[in-house]
């Protein structure tokens, strides 16, 4: 078998990489976040309300009209079916604007309609937790839950955790890379800042580092 000599690509690879990966290590940049304090929604999710998403059971009334007042599951592709209405996208609404968008395509139909949505069955939150918690994975959450849920979830920290290293990972419409939002563990359960109010969706990706 022929023998490397020092001169051979593989040890000046071998040679070279230490040096490499210090200057890379010099060079690193710790990833972009926004404090939760700073975090602002985007002005079309501002005081939102609760937000319809796949699975949820919505009871629908429309007044006047027993025929036409149901109770409907929003689909996996996001909408639900009425009677005498086609497909109606529903994900992504709150029940005050798809009741005002029902009572739109229902004109035609009815005299001054009037319809109330509401949630008769709220799916399950769904996230991922990962990095330094004892029990990573999917996670489903009571609609309404926090930072400090998902980590219950995740039967908590590992020796390893940094208590102010945690991050919710959101995507936003804007942009193909998603918003890191950091939050301090020791504020959020003082409930000081907006740590504690922060409430997660359905996609968001818990990180404790």
């Amino acid at each position: 078998m022929r023998r490397l000599n020092r001169s051979t690509p593989v040890f000046l690879f071998r040679a070279l990489l230490p040096a490499a990966l210090l200057l890379l290590s010099a060079c690193y940049m710790p990833g972009r976040f926004v404090w939760v304090d700073d975090y602002r929604e985007p002005p079309s999710l501002q005081d939102e309300g609760y937000i319809i998403r796949k699975g949820d059971i919505l009871a629908i009334n429309v007044w006047n009209q027993r025929e036409m007042s149901t109770q409907t599951q929003v689909r996996e592709d996001g909408r639900i079916t009425l009677s005498l209405l086609n497909d109606v996208d529903a994900e992504g609404l709150t029940p005050p604007v798809l009741a005002r968008r029902l009572e739109e395509l229902l004109k035609p139909l009815v005299s001054n309609p009037v319809v109330t949505v509401t949630v008769a069955k709220a799916e399950p939150l769904k996230v991922a937790v990962l990095g330094e918690v004892k029990d990573p994975g999917m996670k489903e959450l009571d609609p309404g839950s926090g930072v400090l849920q998902a980590l219950a979830q995740a039967d908590g920290f590992t020796d390893y955790a940094q208590l102010d290293g945690i991050y919710v990972l959101r995507r936003q419409a804007e942009s193909p890379a998603p918003m890191r939002i950091r939050f301090d563990y020791e504020a959020v359960i003082r409930t000081q800042g907006k740590g504690a109010s922060f409430r997660l969706r359905t996609g968001d990706v818990v990180v404790v580092e």
